[in-house]
């Protein structure tokens, strides 16, 4: 390898992608290709960046398996970035075994950090944590052993375990920090940030209030009788009751428990649950039957009594009864909520993310776009969706870092 690939790779490997293209941009190897196509990819051209590291795969001849492989790795990363969700796995698996039979383990150890950060974006928690143990971060590179804990970071705040997530923050910022990367270390920051960001709210006794990660991880150890709007079940302690195939019945438990400890008034229960504005006997008779439905369902935890103008929750053994709900509750707020990591989405890819129809997802995303909460861009499978800039800044007060001698 030259001199200028050489000092191409350690200026990505630095973070600094203008400082390698600066050496390479003139060339059409194909070590110099797949240079240019990281260091487009860290600019944030990703279209560009997946055509040279094509090109690469291509340009690199039969024999040299191993330098395809990381050019396999390299797009995926891309595709990751670009929320291309539906890329195909198999070639990565093949990629990532290419590097291990040769050797380099620090790629094949990128590649398993990859495939556990499309796992934890499409919710696949144990898969993604079963991947990332199979790990020793040890010998890792600063820049790696940063992004291993991050992943860690991930997973231990979507399973409520703040404190490991704090943790696992605590050494990513020690490792980005010995790294000297600026990207890396705003990415530290930014998931240190999340700790400390309302990302629930709590409503009993007819107010509310928001709760940070850790909080919500107290209340749902604590002894309360939680309806959780978020994952739509009902728990105490470590029993649970899902849901979250039956809205109606859900509707009703979380406005009993709004109402608790007085009871619900049948006309806000019918409002609540079948949307009813005017009722009749055919909603009353439906209502007497969805609560049959719910006492049977949370006889474990809670009883149903009927009152003289509605229905009254009672916990068996819990002295509380409170609401977990969304930060934000609003049409297609799961939705939006993706896009606020502010990244480019492809509709394919939220409906992955999701669980749901594509068709449903594009209806939400035009709902949105309507709205003025979401725009894309481009045009046909090329299209975009994220949320808007920040009004009164320019893009190029966004970037991620300074510009040389800026």
């Amino acid at each position: 390898m030259d001199s200028l690939i050489t000092a191409a790779a350690r200026a990505l490997a630095a973070g600094d992608p203008l400082g390698a293209l600066n050496r390479v941009a003139l060339r059409d190897d194909a070590p110099a290709l797949a240079l240019r196509g990281i260091a487009m990819a860290q600019l944030g051209d990703f279209l560009r960046a997946k055509a040279l590291v094509k090109r690469a795969a291509r340009a690199f001849g039969a024999k040299e398996a191993v330098a395809r492989a990381r050019c396999v790795v390299a797009e995926a990363e891309i595709a990751l970035v670009s929320r291309e969700l539906g890329w195909p796995t198999k070639a990565l698996d093949a990629a990532r075994a290419t590097l291990e039979q040769a050797g380099d383990r620090l790629n094949a150890a990128h590649a398993r950090h990859l495939e556990v950060r499309r796992l934890l974006l499409v919710g696949r928690l144990d898969e993604a944590e079963r991947t990332l143990g199979e790990l020793d971060p040890a010998p890792f590179p600063p820049a790696s052993r940063a992004a291993h804990e991050l992943a860690v970071a991930g997973i231990a705040m979507r399973r409520l375990r703040v404190k490991t997530a704090r943790a696992a923050l605590a050494r990513a910022a020690s490792a980005a920090q010995q790294a000297g990367i600026p990207a890396l270390a705003a990415e530290v920051a930014s998931a240190v940030r999340l700790l400390e960001t309302p990302a629930a709210r709590l409503l009993a006794h007819g107010e509310e209030r928001p709760l940070r990660l850790e909080e919500v991880e107290a209340l749902q150890a604590s002894k309360a009788l939680v309806v959780d709007a978020c994952r739509h079940v009902v728990r105490q302690g470590s029993a649970t009751i899902s849901l979250a195939g039956r809205p109606v019945l859900f509707a009703l438990a979380r406005a009993l428990a709004e109402a608790w400890p007085a009871d619900a008034a049948r006309a806000t229960l019918l409002a609540r649950a079948f949307g009813a504005r005017h009722a009749d006997e055919s909603h009353r008779a439906r209502l007497r039957v969805e609560v049959g439905r719910l006492r049977a369902k949370l006889r474990p935890l809670a009883g149903i009594s009927a009152t003289a103008r509605g229905f009254a929750l009672s916990p068996r053994r819990a002295r509380e009864v409170v609401v977990l709900a969304r930060p934000v509750e609003e049409p297609h707020g799961d939705v939006l909520a993706f896009l606020t990591d502010g990244e480019a989405w492809s509709s394919s890819a939220l409906a992955l993310a999701l669980g749901a129809s594509q068709r449903t997802v594009q209806r939400a995303l035009d709902s949105l776009a309507a709205a003025g909460k979401v725009q894309s861009f481009g045009r046909g499978r090329a299209r975009r969706w994220m949320t808007p800039p920040l009004p009164g800044f320019t893009t190029t007060l966004l970037l991620p870092a300074p510009l040389p001698g800026g």
